[in-house]
């Protein structure tokens, strides 16, 4: 059994079939496991570039939280954000934002530790048996987003290039703008509407705890895609765009830029994963809001769904 993909869906995904006592593989392309989930360390210190915090509603996810809260890894962060707009700056309240002190990648790690994840490994091919660069197994999950699914597919496997094709996805620029200082009014993290370049920008030292004078900002779809080749060019405009939005008047003294092509589903599949009788899983969270909740959900279920099938093809 082999999971592509070590973000939050496939290492839920993952984790269901180990308990059902399926053995699992994890592979994945990039050297850390948490996809979206991403934080970089700058001068040892993290900052998300991905997810900028997670909600929780749902009772089982809140379990999970809990039991990451247990350990350290995570803090109610804010039910109060700050929206720019033509209207002015007011204040949006919502549910509760949670934020992880050592950056959101460490929540998927703290859930991946018992698993076997090979990192580096980048997969060409699923084709029909299935079999994963053609190595045989009882099955295959997709856990990624839908266009970078369809590059791995066999035209074949007509049930999922079905699924995958259904997904729709906007771009997005991450940028970490550290400063000299903190010079900006409080306000944790900020909606941009109706702005030409910002989306959110977020407080990273107080979503962190540690009051670093960082924030991290991350720009429209439409931005993005006219950056998506050299992003890092666009980084002065990122940090003119923030210091005008907040008055600040140093510059700043690191600024990274982080290319999403993938960043935001806009639309997918009907329910909470695709699994067909080719034995393709593919989970995300595409498949309901675009939302960390989502994500795990959508692995959680279809490892559920894999262990049951698998254990009665086994008798």
């Amino acid at each position: 059994m082999v999971v592509v993909g070590a973000g939050i869906a496939g290492v839920a995904c993952a984790n269901e079939l180990i308990r059902a006592g399926i053995p699992v593989e994890v592979r994945e392309r990039a050297r850390a496991i948490g996809g979206r989930m991403a934080s970089k360390r700058f001068d040892g210190r993290p900052a998300d570039l991905g997810a900028a915090y997670l909600t929780v509603d749902d009772p089982d996810f809140a379990e999970v939280v809990d039991g990451w809260r247990a350990a350290g890894l995570i803090r109610p962060w804010t039910d109060t954000l700050i929206a720019y707009g033509p209207e002015g700056r007011r204040e949006v309240a919502g549910p509760v934002r949670w934020a992880a002190p050592h950056g959101l990648h460490s929540l998927v790690e703290h859930l991946a530790r018992d698993l076997t994840v090979v990192h580096d490994r980048l997969v060409m091919t699923l084709a029909p048996g299935p079999r994963v660069d053609g190595r045989a197994c009882e099955a295959a999950v997709l856990a990624m987003p839908g266009p970078q699914a369809a590059l791995l597919l066999d035209p074949a496997l007509v049930a999922a290039t079905r699924a995958v094709a259904t997904q729709r996805w906007s771009s997005a620029l991450a940028a970490v703008l550290r400063f000299p200082a903190r010079r900006w009014p409080d306000f944790r993290g900020a909606f941009v509407n109706g702005h030409p370049l910002l989306r959110l920008v977020c407080d990273d030292g107080d979503r962190r705890g540690d009051a670093a004078p960082v924030l991290v900002a991350h720009t429209t779809p439409e931005f993005a895609a006219g950056h998506l080749l050299q992003p890092t060019a666009a980084g002065s405009a990122i940090e003119e765009a923030v210091r005008d939005l907040l008055g600040l008047p140093e510059p700043a003294e690191l600024v990274h830029v982080h290319r999403w092509t993938y960043a935001t589903p806009t639309d997918g599949g009907d329910g909470t994963y695709h699994l067909d009788d080719d034995g393709i899983g593919v989970a995300g969270d595409a498949f309901g809001r675009p939302r960390v909740q989502s994500a795990w959900r959508s692995g959680r279920d279809l490892g559920r769904a894999l262990a049951t099938r698998l254990r009665t093809d086994r008798r």
